[in-house]
């Protein structure tokens, strides 16, 4: 499972038009499911994701996390986070897990980030063709895989 993090002033999804969530100040997540991937991970991640410390303290040092500053959290998947370009120059898809499995692994990661926060995070729709908007805040970008524990 991998997860593209981006602090923002800002998000929103957009889905045929329609504003369908949005956040101020926190944390955009980007989330990539792959076949090899369990409930291990998404457990792992989603507090990786919750206590990462990316938030200014008193003293301007990224020291917080958005448990501590009550920040805001947007879940959206991304089965593109899985590409492979080793091959020619058309990403393959291969190592994305199919919907059977990815979507009770996303709505597990929701959940588990939802108990860690006290408070249900916003998302976009699995599998919908999305529009994502943000301000990307410092900008603050942080790639987590649950494969590159160690």
């Amino acid at each position: 499972m991998r997860i593209v993090i981006q602090r923002v002033k800002r998000a929103s999804v957009t889905i045929e038009g329609k504003i369908h969530s949005s956040i101020g100040k926190g944390l955009l997540v980007l989330t990539g499911i792959e076949e090899a991937d369990t409930t291990d991970d998404v457990e792992w991640l989603a507090a990786k994701a919750v206590n990462l410390r990316v938030f200014d303290d008193s003293n301007g040092v990224m020291n917080l996390s958005a448990i501590d500053t009550a920040s805001e959290l947007m879940i959206v998947s991304q089965f593109t986070l899985h590409a492979s370009t080793r091959k020619g120059n058309r990403p393959s898809y291969i190592r994305a897990a199919r919907p059977e499995k990815a979507v009770p692994l996303y709505e597990e990661f929701i959940m588990r980030i939802g108990e860690f926060l006290g408070r249900k995070p916003k998302t976009g729709i699995f599998g919908a063709m999305m529009e994502i908007e943000l301000v990307n805040d410092g900008p603050v970008t942080i790639i987590i895989d649950s494969k590159q524990r160690e």
